[in-house]
């Protein structure tokens, strides 16, 4: 009797992947395709990445890098995430590492917006790896009822609406923006 094993990924074999227009993450050493973003998706990303990338660069704390930027979250098997808006603290950006590979870290800030077809399950798994992974602040995106939720290591975690302002706290200092911004 044989038995079957099935290999696994690595974050190399992703990285070698032909262009075929798709976008993969790697979880576990397992591929995973992930759906084209809609235009509201889109637009939220975008807002987000511009707020925080102007507020970064202005104050010199980092990198901001949009959704198309892996992290290796955990080797062997790996499992490479690419958040839709990420943020690595400039002490923590590895001096060493290739920059035409993925990240070998995970970054400070992972910010997800939820698609109307991701299930919750999904969405609570990924923040579960970034924040084992060492991710210090995860912002769950959620479009439909223009809400944020704010995830931290410590499992303190908060609802965020129009009404609330959004603030990188101790890991993108300085940085606040109304929630309603965010969805305008």
């Amino acid at each position: 009797m044989s038995v079957l094993t099935k290999k696994l990924m690595t974050g190399k074999d992703l990285m070698d992947l032909p262009d075929d227009g798709h976008r993969y993450e790697l979880v576990k050493g397992e591929l995973r395709t992930m759906t084209p973003a809609g235009r509201r998706h889109g637009e939220i990303a975008m807002t987000l990445g511009i707020m925080l990338g102007n507020h970064v660069r202005a104050h010199r704390l980092g990198t901001v890098c949009a959704a198309e930027t892996g992290f290796y979250l955990s080797r062997d098997p790996d499992t490479v995430r690419a958040p839709d808006v990420s943020f690595v603290a400039q002490e923590r950006i590895p001096a060493e590492a290739d920059v035409n590979e993925y990240w070998p870290i995970a970054p400070d800030l992972a910010v997800e917006v939820v698609s109307p077809s991701e299930r919750t399950a999904e969405v609570l798994a990924k923040v579960a790896e970034y924040l084992e992974a060492g991710t210090r602040l995860v912002w769950v995106v959620y479009p439909q009822t223009q809400t944020i939720v704010v995830y931290h290591p410590s499992a303190d975690v908060r609802l965020l609406s129009v009404g609330d302002t959004l603030e990188g706290e101790d890991v993108v200092p300085g940085f606040a923006c109304p929630v309603a911004e965010v969805f305008a």
